[in-house]
Formats: C-alpha cells, structure tokens, sequence
C-alpha cells in the first residue's frame, strides 16, 4: 500500500502555467503557509538522481572516523561552514542536545563580487572528492526552487513577484547535510534527534529524508508525521517570514523524533533560505495592514541570525 502525504502536495509546474491555474498555486500555496506552515512540492525541478548522489556522499562523510572529521570543525565559523560534531546543537530554550551531527555549505561568490568578503569559504572534504562539487549543485538547483516559491508567496500577499526573491539573492542561504547516528545508549532522555523548534530563516526546502522522524505540532496540541516520500520537497516557513508579514504567515513548530531502533539512522538535507545580511525585517505594511498592530520589531537579517544562533549553543 502506498504512503500518502499528510499535509498538502502542491505541483510547482502550475506556477509556471496558464493565469488560472499560476493562480490557483498561488492561493494553495499562502493558504497552507497561513494554517500549518508547512506543504510539500512535487516537480520541482530538483533532479532526483542528484539527490541520490548527495545522500551517497553524505554518507561517505559520516562514515568517516571522529577525528577525521572534526578536522573540518572550525569554531571561528560558528558551525556557519563545515562540520559540527554530534550534540553540540541544541534547540532554542532547550538545554539537552540534538542526537545530530552536520556539515553545512554556504554561497559561494567570486573573488570581485561587492559581498564575497561577507561569507566565509567553504570547506573541502579531502577524503571525499565528490562531496563538494555534487553539493554545490544540489545548492543551486534548490535555490532556484526557492526562487519560484518566494515569488508566489510576494504574489499571495500582494507584493510585487521579485519582492522576497531580491532579499535572497546573494543571501546567506545555507544547505545542511545532516547524520542522525543510532541512539547512544548513554543518551540523555531528555535529547530527541531534533527538539521542537521554529527555523530561522525565510523558507525552509527539505530534501526527501532517508526515513520518517519528521512531526510538526498542530494547534490542537498534536505531532503530526510528516511521510518522506520520493519526488517530494517538504517546505516550511521560517521565523523570518513570520516576522516580515507580521504573523500572517505561521513559523511552526516542528521536531525529528527518535527512531523505535537505537540501531536506525537518518539522512536529511535541509535548504534554509535566508537574506542578505542587511535586509531591513521590519513587517510589511501590506502585512500590518491585514493583521492589525506591528506585533514584531525592526531588525535586520544579520542581527536576526546571530541572535539566534545564540540561543541555540553555535555562538558562543
């Protein structure tokens, strides 16, 4: 029996469509970041063959002895560039540990581009030659998902279409290939593979995870799963764009919960979209208009992101 999702699977081909059926994403797109946050996508442009290789590399990484990777831990880069090593990520307001590790990958500009010194390098795994070049592609094919994504939602809020789209470009968009190991026995019971926790940035793309674990909590007080299915990217709305439309459309809370089997591990590739470091997140005024009082303050991206950061145990 085939697995159905649980939360609404829109068709990305249809922004790209005739007026009537560009619209009708639109629509399914906003309603569902307004309820739940959270919807899946299907051809989304992102080749599956691609995803399939970064999953091999990934593994190749984790499989690496400890120390071999924690070679590629650079405490100077707040975990914003190559390996953070298993339960050093905590959740906001959460003191006990993620059962993860992972490796992120950043934007990558030329030498002469006005902001090339605000990002740090990325890192290269000598020991795994592939695993560079194959995420970088995976990273610019998730990017231009985005894009698309970003346009619709600037559509459904009645902003111009390039809107939240140009507060991207040459964002701080990061890519995160996450190792969930089995369970240690030494465990802290109090640890889950992710504790429920809000991301940060705009918009979240989540590549199909190599298992199920995801639940995002509904607001009758409930987890509900959320299937890992082929072909499909799950997205979610982040704390940023809760921010910038003023609450209209929801950051939710999720969580990765531990497997049955301390013997069971998980891959993941999240994608989170973020904005240039200076982008003003004050809410829209579209936005405050429809919701009532501004209910968040000014800010930008960066101070955002560093304050965060803070709180979740990468900045000291």
């Amino acid at each position: 029996m085939s697995l159905t999702q649980t939360i609404p699977v829109l068709d990305l081909q249809l922004f790209q469509a005739d007026d009537f059926n560009r619209q009708r994403f639109i629509i399914q797109l906003g309603h569902a970041l307004e309820t739940n946050g959270f919807f899946a996508i299907i051809n989304h442009g992102v080749d599956a063959m691609l995803i399939q290789s970064a999953y091999q590399a990934a593994q190749h990484f984790f499989e690496l002895p400890t120390a071999t990777k924690c070679q590629y831990e650079v405490p100077a880069l707040n975990g914003q560039r190559g390996f953070t090593s298993f339960g050093k990520e905590h959740a906001k307001d959460n003191a006990a540990p993620d059962l993860k590790e992972f490796w992120h990958i950043g934007r990558e500009l030329s030498p002469a581009h006005p902001l090339a010194a605000a990002y740090a390098a990325n890192l290269q795994v000598a020991e795994v030659p592939q695993f560079h070049p194959v995420m970088t592609q995976l990273y610019a094919q998730l990017e231009a998902c985005a894009s698309k994504l970003l346009q619709a939602c600037a559509l459904y809020l009645g902003e111009p279409e390039t809107r939240m789209a140009e507060m991207v470009r040459d964002g701080d968009t990061i890519l995160r290939i996450v190792h969930y190991p089995p369970i240690p026995l030494t465990t802290d019971p109090a640890s889950l593979r992710a504790a429920p926790h809000e991301d940060i940035n705009l918009i979240t793309l989540l590549c199909e995870a190599t298992d199920d674990g995801l639940e995002l909590l509904q607001r009758d007080g409930s987890w509900l799963p959320i299937r890992s299915l082929p072909g499909q990217i799950i997205v979610d709305s982040g704390d940023m764009l809760q921010q910038l439309t003023n609450g209209l459309l929801k950051s939710t809370t999720h969580r990765v919960v531990n497997p049955g089997s301390d013997r069971d591990r998980r891959f993941s590739m999240p994608f989170f979209v973020h904005p240039r470091k200076d982008v003003d997140l004050t809410p829209l005024p579209s936005c405050v208009d429809k919701t009532g009082t501004q209910q968040f303050p000014s800010i930008t991206a960066g101070a955002y992101l560093m304050q965060r950061l803070r709180e979740i145990g990468l900045v000291p």
